[in-house]
């Protein structure tokens, strides 16, 4: 294996604007054989889990991220040498207390590039380089991905000089080059804790979990806690802990258990992920787009009575049928006579531009946050296929398998909280969007039938729309179609 047949794979971004991404699962080992397009590592972006091929055909011979590790864009994820050669065996240790040699060797090459990635995540500084030493062989750098540009060459990172060692009494040594596993710095960046600033306790002076825990409460301004070895975060004894929750927040992987005060009074959690992007959707959205919402309590007796024939009809066995499907049917029914409510503002053009499709977006609450994937050209299918569209795209969503084709391009949106038992709401646009149909509850309520008080299956309808692209009573007129095709179904063959 020579240097110039070592290709560095490095973390791409997937299509949708992508800075940093957290790596799920790495789908290869040392000495694997690749093809190009081979899946190399599974990655969450803000929408979903995502798999990154390999853009080489080779044999992987060192991987430099680990599981759980949040990179950013162009970082080194692994380095395959292209000539199908075999890993390389591990470099024999150097003898204790010596010095480590100036050895520009590939290996050196990708140890630094990692290093200095996980550096950057922290935002520290680098030192200014230094020339290489003198009679030392030069290696190739490792070739780069298309669109990053070329690495700098001639220039190396200085090494910093050891610290004086601590007294023996403290057992705690500063260290000159950062010994942690990627786990460790992982938490050092989500508490916001400077490697350089933390006493390693670890063997050969390498930084463990409990040395950053106990940095973090230094931070705070109290001495660190004896660690009871069970890796607890949140004392289950603590007054303020809500019973159970260290538990929970231990093994759910979207929400890690970081940044507890020393008093245990509060906790803070890293924003990323679904939950990062969705936040900076909404204030866009919201910020943006003039949002009115209008509301209307309708008559659903009819919608359940179809739904409940339907969910008997033996045609229908291999479909979930649920009202979502008929109200979703309903809202295309009204758009097609409201078709200037099926619109975008275009800021940069100073246009606006009026659809002849309808991508039909289901906000979705998964374990990994809110998404909103959409059904494409929406306004041609059935109601049996809306119903399988919106099943498929449930699963898709639960399972965190949610395609970037599958939110883009949204048009208009259902959003129902009805499901957990919410009578109305005032849901914001997704952004792009012209409106945002809420669906509340359904529920049995008194209500008066050609005179009488009967009891109903009754639900409340919120429509939240762009101002700028829906006047008030064009957002009325279609919210009152939608409603009128709702409570007498019939309509739809009529309007439709």
């Amino acid at each position: 294996m020579n240097a110039s047949s070592i290709v560095t794979i490095a973390l791409t971004d997937p299509g949708e604007g992508l800075t940093e991404a957290e790596i799920l699962e790495i789908k290869v080992a040392v000495g694997d054989r690749l093809e190009i397009n081979d899946p190399v590592v599974e990655v969450e972006t803000a929408k979903s889990a995502v798999e990154l091929p390999s853009h080489v055909a080779g044999t992987v011979v060192e991987i430099l991220v680990a599981v759980g590790e949040e990179v950013p864009v162009g970082a080194p994820l692994m380095r395959v040498d292209t000539t199908g050669g075999s890993a390389p065996s591990p470099a024999p240790a150097a003898p204790s207390g010596a010095a480590p040699e100036a050895d520009p060797s590939a290996a050196e090459l990708s140890a630094q590039a990692t290093e200095q990635a996980a550096e950057q995540a922290e935002g520290q500084a680098e030192q200014p380089a230094a020339s290489a030493s003198e009679g030392a062989p030069a290696a190739q750098e490792p070739k780069n991905l298309v669109g990053y540009g070329e690495r700098a060459t001639g220039a190396r990172r200085r090494r910093r000089r050891a610290q004086p060692a601590q007294p023996a009494a403290e057992q705690q040594v500063p260290i000159d080059r950062i010994l942690a596993k990627p786990p460790v710095r992982k938490l050092a960046r989500d508490l916001g804790i400077a490697l350089h600033d933390v006493l390693a306790t670890g063997p050969e002076g390498t930084v463990t979990r409990q040395d950053v825990l106990n940095a973090q409460q230094r931070s705070y301004g109290a001495e660190p806690a004896a660690h009871d070895g069970a890796g607890a975060y949140f004392p289950e004894e603590s007054p303020q802990a809500p019973e159970h929750l260290g538990d929970v927040m231990k093994t759910t992987r979207d929400q890690p258990f970081s940044g507890v005060t020393s008093d245990e009074r509060t906790t803070r959690v890293p924003i990323r992920s679904v939950r990062k992007r969705t936040a900076e959707a909404m204030v866009a959205s919201a910020f943006t787009a003039p949002h009115v919402t209008v509301f209307n309590e309708i008559d659903m007796t009819g919608v359940t009575r179809i739904v409940s024939q339907l969910r008997g009809s033996r045609e229908w066995a291999d479909v979930k049928v649920s009202p979502l499907a008929v109200i979703a049917k309903a809202l295309l029914v009204a758009i097609r006579r409201n078709p200037e409510v099926n619109a975008a503002w275009d800021e940069d053009a100073q246009e606006i531009v009026y659809k002849h499709y309808v991508n039909l977006g289901i906000a979705a609450a998964t374990p990994r946050g809110l998404i909103v994937p959409n059904l494409k050209d929406a306004h041609l299918m059935t109601l049996r296929e809306l119903a399988e569209g919106i099943g498929e795209l449930a699963r898709t969503a639960r399972a965190g398998r949610t395609s970037l084709r599958d939110t883009r391009d949204g048009t208009i949106t259902i959003t129902n909280y009805g499901v957990f038992d919410i009578d109305s709401g005032t849901p914001i646009l997704n952004p792009g969007e012209s409106a945002i149909l809420g669906v509340g509850a359904i529920k049995e309520k008194p209500w008066v039938v050609d005179g009488r008080i009967e009891p109903r299956r009754v639900a409340t309808l919120s429509l939240s729309f762009d101002h700028r692209l829906i006047d008030g009573a064009l957002g009325a007129e279609l919210l009152r179609d939608v409603s009128a095709v709702l409570e007498d179904p019939s309509l739809g063959l009529v309007w439709g």
